[in-house]
Parts: C-alpha cells; structure tokens; sequence
C-alpha cells in the first residue's frame, strides 16, 4: 500500500488540470479516452474542446453526419477511432436511450473499446475498481519492480494487469488509476526521466540496477512499409478541382483525397507521364501538367511511409464533377494533403 499512497500523493501535489478530470459523466470521459489512444494530451485536448463544442450530449454526436465528425477529426490521426466513436454514439443514444453502460464488462461490448479504455471509464465515471494499464503503466511498473517480460506479450500483459489490480485501491479506484498514468506521463517519461528528483529514487528496483533506459521490454516492431502515392490536382476551364472519397477498409476510409496514380517506387517525370496516359484523365482536353512540389513529402504513417507529390493537370473543358475549391475545403481530408492545401494559394494554381 506504501507504493499506492505515494502515487496518490504525488498526483494531488503535480496532476494538470483537464477538463475530463472535473466530471464523472460518462460521455466526455469516453470521448476525451478515445481521443487520447496514441495521442499526447497536448495534441489531443484542443480536438476534445472542439468536440465538446460541437457535439456537446451523446445525442449531438449520434446526429452528426459523418463528414462533419471527420473533419474535425482532421489530423488527429487513426481515423477508425472516429468512425467507431460515431457508430458507438448512435447504438448508445438510439438503443440504449443515451445511458452509457455502468460497468467494465458492459462497456467493452461497445464498439472501439478494448479492455484499457473500458477500466478507464468504469473506474473514471463509476469508481468500479478495475485497474488500467496502457502504455504509462506498463512502464512505471516494470521499472518500479524491475520487470524485464516482454509487454508486447500476451502473457505479459495478462501479468501485468494482475499486478495492477493488487496494487488497486478498491475504494479508491479513479484516484489511483489517473495517479499511476499521470506519473508515468509526467515523470516516468520513456526517455531521460529525471530518477534524481523522484518520489521512489529509493524504492524503484530498475534504478537500484540501472535499468532504467531499458525497461519496460517490447520486443516486436512494426514493419514500415514504403508507398509512393502521385496526387493529381485536376483543374478545369471554370477553375474547378474533382476529389474522391476513398472507399473501402482503409486508414483513410472515407475521407477524400484528389485522383491517385499510386506506383511501386518514386518515378522520374517522364515514367509519371507514360503512367498517366493508361488512365481516365489523359484522354480529356489536357493543355499542360505542373510538377507542384520539386521535394517529395515525406508523410509518415504507424505502418507505413508515405513519399507524396502533387502533379496540377490544367483541361481546357469543363470537367464533370469537378467543385469549387470552397466548397472542397469543407471536406475531411487526409491531414497531409490539408496542409498541402493550406500552403498552397489554389485560387490561383
């Protein structure tokens, strides 16, 4: 218990103030947790903002279309988070009248929540006893017991949400679950952490061993795989651009994105061109094509990378479909070809 109550201390005495601390309602708990699924609090709090903002009852966010929650999503990254969010909004307010479950197993029925989120918002909204362990804890404590088990292993974690649950206050479950996350957030840090100025400095078994930079062990990598995508900006008579929406299962699933020539490897100009001619758009009244970015964009991805350019193909005719660049804008897009667009004066392209 000595190693709980110090967490809890320490926590009272350093925790950042955010907004999802102030409530135990079970919807901006549940929305700032997805949010926050491979996102830094920094990055992550100005999207819970607009969100609450937006949509600010379960409701808002059944109703919404989903255009509308993916671009505010727009450059939050791991886009099926809001695809779930979305479809776990609309079966929570139309099956069960706008109440979210009340307890870890309910709520790990619902889709796009696994077993972390679920502790976090039956502990959080709740105070149900059940211990989170997401990245902060795996590695505050395999360094306070200097644990040296794979985590990206079944069987470890298993082990390691035991050891949690040991270490659980039962009446006090919310309390220490945020201590032990904000600790290894702010103090056990992966890289570097300062062990000098530290509440266990005398108890934590890594840095009796010098362990500390080692630990927590994860073992398996994820293989980047390389692509190289050749973006066609399609501008027509009227000034008008076309865009797609990407379908299928995907990472950019239905979000948009200009006509695609993706190839095997980064190819020279010429080689882009005898590309271009086996499709759609070269058959049109074509007048010229403009190499828009001489240095590719380097857009990397969890499992991939990607290598970008942006080819502009001016048509001397109408082309069918084609919008506004206002109105373009409006869309969701990939946060990559935002950006591009946003550098990018298309009002004069």
């Amino acid at each position: 218990m000595e190693f709980s109550n110090s967490l809890v201390k320490w926590y009272l005495l350093n925790k950042r103030d955010l907004p999802w601390r102030n409530t135990v309602n079970p919807y901006p708990i549940w929305l700032s947790e997805i949010m926050l699924q491979q996102t830094r609090v920094a990055q992550g709090l100005p999207y819970y903002l607009a969100f609450m903002e937006a949509f600010p009852t379960v409701f808002d966010l059944a109703n919404a279309e989903e255009e509308q929650v993916l671009k505010l999503w727009q450059g939050l990254g791991y886009y099926s988070r809001a695809r779930n969010l979305h479809a776990t909004a609309k079966h929570i307010a139309t099956n069960l009248n706008g109440n979210f479950p009340s307890n870890y197993k309910e709520l790990l029925q619902l889709k796009g929540i696994g077993e972390y989120t679920a502790a976090a918002i039956a502990s959080f909204a709740y105070n149900e006893p059940v211990a989170v362990v997401d990245g902060n804890v795996f590695r505050v404590l395999s360094r306070y017991f200097n644990l040296d088990n794979d985590i990206s292993d079944g069987k470890t974690k298993k082990e390691f949400q035991i050891l949690a649950q040991e270490l659980l206050p039962k009446n006090n479950a919310a309390l220490f679950n945020q201590a032990i996350m904000e600790f290894g957030a702010l103090q056990c840090v992966p890289k570097n952490p300062n062990c000098e100025n530290c509440i266990f400095s005398s108890s934590c078994a890594a840095l009796q061993h010098k362990k500390v930079n080692i630990l927590p062990v994860k073992s398996k990598k994820t293989k980047v795989t390389n692509k190289y995508f050749n973006y066609l900006i399609l501008k027509d008579i009227q000034g008008n651009f076309v865009v797609q929406k990407r379908e299928g299962k995907g990472i950019w699933e239905n979000l948009y994105e200009f006509p695609l020539i993706e190839t095997d490897e980064l190819i020279s100009e010429i080689d882009f061109m005898i590309e271009l001619k086996s499709t759609k758009f070269y058959d049109q009244l074509l007048k010229e094509i403009i190499l828009l970015n001489n240095d590719v964009i380097q857009h990397k991805l969890s499992h991939q990378k990607l290598h970008i350019r942006f080819f502009q193909l001016n048509f001397d005719q109408k082309i069918s479909g084609s919008q506004p660049f206002s109105e373009i804008q409006k869309l969701p897009f990939p946060i990559v070809i935002h950006n591009f667009m946003q550098s990018h004066d298309f009002n004069s392209l």
